[in-house]
């Protein structure tokens, strides 16, 4: 029995399913997680000595790999003054500056600790200025694990829950199809909406892309029927380019969701708009909103380190290189076997279906035990994926191209393995 197999044994003991996070276990590809030692750029090395290139990157924050020496530096620096204070810190001030700065239609931030904190609390800042209750997210869009949004959510819901898990209440929740503006507008028509949630790119039923003119459709649509626009840029925030979806796509959003990278791989996330709407939130204003460790100050010393580095000259060039380069070296692999491919910048999925989805529906038409057969292949050939179909890859930015050649080799001699 491998060390990995151990430790998971040992865990199920203390921990539900041994793991901290559902999707975790690797119950979706049939197999069984390795438990992992240590990070060293974008290679990650488990208890029983196995590496493996991470095309996961602690689900996308890990942007310039494991173990940057300078958010090492910054995170020790801080640490040595204290961990946590409870209190304001010009630090705090000083990130919120730097992350307005950067991205787009936001005057003020609220930092919290999780991206499932910052959408919460964007809806409920949402409802506190427009006075309304009714929410609409889209079908496969995951924005978290509170009541509101767990409903027709891809991720681990769609693979270990039904949508609509037990436990949950969302009487004001009402959901349309991913890419159809026609049913958000019914929504809008039949009801008062204080906001409509929505990846920009969805991530979370495998990278889907939004169709063209379907993010200015919910702008246009939200701005006739007096709602707000909330875009979760947990996933593509400071990823697709250093302003997010925002300014990739050019559509602002009245309220952003940031998570993952804004922490630098240590809990941090913020929510942000006009300095008029975040004026609603306490102490200012009546929409109460709080926390014991937002603001802390070795995640703001990790995500300030890491947003200055992405603002180095040909960052963002480089990652869409990268993304572009493995989608090039894998289109022959995926072509042979009659599969599909979508892309975003640095976010990229192989979908077991013909043609790339265009909504959830679509996405759960996959081969998903096919899938996790060739996840199982990867794995045993060095590379570290997503472990559901409905997750995309997040590519970092220190790949070089001899290890893209590497990378679409073993993920192509998977496919053969399990496909031909």
């Amino acid at each position: 029995m491998s060390r990995s197999s151990e430790l998971l044994e040992q865990s199920r003991r203390v921990i539900p399913g041994g793991v901290n996070s559902p999707v975790r276990a690797f119950l979706a590809v049939e197999g069984e997680p390795p438990f992992i030692a240590r990070g060293e750029g974008h290679h990650l090395i488990d208890v029983d000595g196995n590496s493996y290139i991470d095309l996961v990157g602690s689900w996308g924050p890990l942007i310039l790999g494991h173990a940057h020496p300078a958010v090492v530096e910054a995170v020790q620096a801080a640490m040595a003054l204290g961990a946590s204070f409870g209190a304001p810190t010009e630090r705090e001030l000083r990130f919120a500056e730097l992350v307005t700065s950067i991205v787009p239609n936001v005057d003020q931030v609220r930092m919290v600790s999780s991206g499932t904190e910052a959408t919460m609390h964007a809806l409920r800042l949402a409802r506190g200025a427009t006075g309304r209750q009714a929410i609409i997210k889209l079908d496969g869009c995951y924005h978290g694990a509170h009541d509101d949004v767990l409903v027709s959510a891809g991720s681990g819901v769609a693979t270990f829950a039904r949508p609509g898990s037990p436990g949950i209440v969302a009487t004001a929740t009402l959901t349309a199809p991913f890419n159809d503006l026609g049913a958000v507008e019914r929504h809008l028509r039949e009801r008062e909406v204080a906001a409509v949630i929505v990846e920009p790119v969805a991530g979370n039923m495998g990278c889907i892309p939004p169709r063209p003119g379907y993010l200015q459709g919910l702008r246009d649509l939200c701005d006739a029927h007096g709602a707000l626009l909330i875009f979760d840029e947990v996933m593509t925030g400071f990823r697709l380019a250093r302003g997010g979806a925002q300014e990739l796509f050019g559509v602002r959003a009245d309220i952003v969701c940031m998570g993952k990278i804004i922490g630098g791989g240590l809990p941090l996330a913020a929510f942000g708009g006009s300095r008029e709407l975040m004026q609603n939130l306490s102490p200012v204003g009546s929409v109460y909103q709080g926390g014991t460790l937002s603001g802390n100050p070795l995640a703001v010393a990790a995500g300030q380190t890491t947003l200055e580095l992405l603002g180095q000259p040909g960052v963002y060039e480089r990652l869409g290189e990268i993304g572009a380069g493995l989608e090039q070296r894998l289109a022959p692999h995926v072509a042979r076997y009659g599969m599909s491919m979508a892309r975003v910048g640095s976010m990229l999925t192989v979908f077991f279906r013909a043609t790339a989805p265009q909504d959830f529906e679509q996405a759960k038409e996959c081969d998903l035990a096919a899938f996790g057969r060739w996840h199982r292949a990867c794995l045993d050939r060095g590379v570290y994926l997503p472990c559901s179909q409905f997750e995309t890859a997040f590519l970092p930015a220190t790949l070089t191209n001899a290890e893209l050649d590497r990378i679409a080799s073993a993920m192509g001699d998977a496919l053969d393995a399990v496909m031909a």
